[in-house]
């Protein structure tokens, strides 16, 4: 078993353990005495949904080694509760924690769509590759009710302008329908993040996620209908994961990826005591061990911010990761071709005029 039987307080449906605090706020609420009649630190946390008009849906990507150019986030925060996310740290924009807040606090953006509609309609956009979760997952469990990633891609394909996507739940199939008709004009790609093959490290690595032979699943479905795909073996977990790779790489290849990426986990601001608190309980008999491998990949500290470094690393051990990565995807037919997704067929929407889809 994973977790000590003896740790009665780690909570395995949870990716953080606990609530660091939010360098943004002045003060904070905090439990002083565990054992005091004031318990409500003791319950198990419910997923609370925030609902927000935003202002803007649309991001520009300034960070040159991260392969996308435009974002846009429908949800922030994200119940998935992957314990390594760097997304946590936007958290506190919003005045929450990056900690157990940011898996049990989301913010839903119920007006991306008309949004992007909007964004789309300006003159000055030029067409480009559009990102879907950048920053948190957009098949999230809440998706399921507010179908609002669906409405993205609607309007994309109504407008023609591509679009890339990253999951880690099966929900994207539910959009099968969409994402095969803007296949079919080369305006999609999607990823599918495979962590690894063992269901045990996934249960606590990323508890709220769609098991592993789900989103092969996913890839295969994908391909078969030929939405082109790949995957993302991110991130790479000295002394957890590194060792899954061969098999991770091989099993997207049969299931029909035709492209793989991957990262070296870097653990910036407050991802850091987050993690190490999380590591220590979830694998006290290996946490030294892991926490110094992931130091030698960067410099002696567990994140690196320099570009096209934070994330590969370096050192022995990123090293070792980096060959065997494009090793194994030479034997299995992985990163063969390049796609260009197509911005040549771009329309803006007269008013009045009704969605072809």
């Amino acid at each position: 078993m994973i977790i000590q039987e003896a740790n009665e307080r780690f909570d395995k449906g949870r990716g953080a353990q606990y609530n660091p605090k939010n360098k943004f706020l002045k003060g904070e609420y905090v439990q002083e005495h565990i054992e005091s009649i004031d318990d409500w630190e003791q319950e198990l946390r419910k997923t609370e949904y925030i609902y927000d008009d935003s202002r803007t849906i649309v991001n520009k990507v300034d960070s040159p080694d991260v392969g996308m150019a435009f974002s846009a986030n429908p949800y922030q925060g994200c119940e998935h509760g992957c314990i390594y996310c760097y997304a946590r740290n936007s958290h506190e924009y919003w005045g929450y924690s990056a900690g157990m807040d940011f898996e049990s606090r989301i913010v839903v953006k119920q007006n991306a769509p008309q949004l992007l509609k909007k964004f789309f309609e300006n003159k000055n956009w030029v067409p480009t590759t559009i990102s879907l979760s950048g920053n948190t997952d957009c098949y999230q469990p809440i998706e399921r009710k507010m179908r609002i990633t669906r409405k993205l891609l609607e309007i994309c394909l109504e407008y023609r302008n591509p679009v890339g996507i990253i999951s880690k739940n099966a929900l994207i199939l539910r959009d099968l329908d969409i994402l095969t008709e803007l296949a079919k004009h080369n305006l999609v790609q999607v990823f599918s993040s495979i962590t690894s093959m063992d269901e045990d490290l996934r249960k606590v690595l990323e508890p709220r996620t769609a098991s592993y032979r789900s989103r092969l699943k996913v890839v295969e479905t994908l391909s078969k209908n030929g939405v082109p795909t790949g995957i993302m073996n991110a991130p790479i977990i000295p002394g957890l994961n590194d060792s899954h790779m061969h098999d991770v790489l091989k099993a997207s290849s049969e299931a029909g990826a035709k492209w793989a990426g991957y990262t070296v986990v870097r653990l910036n601001g407050a991802v850091g005591p987050i993690f190490k608190d999380w590591l220590y309980k979830a694998f006290p008999d290996r946490a030294e061990k892991v926490w110094n491998m992931i130091c030698s990949c960067h410099g002696g500290n567990v994140n690196d911010s320099r570009w096209g470094n934070r994330m590969i690393g370096d050192g022995k051990i990123a090293e070792l990761i980096r060959t065997q990565f494009k090793l194994y995807c030479n034997k299995y037919g992985l990163n063969k071709t390049k796609l260009e997704l197509n911005t040549n067929d771009f329309r803006r929407i007269k008013k009045g005029q009704l969605p072809l889809f």
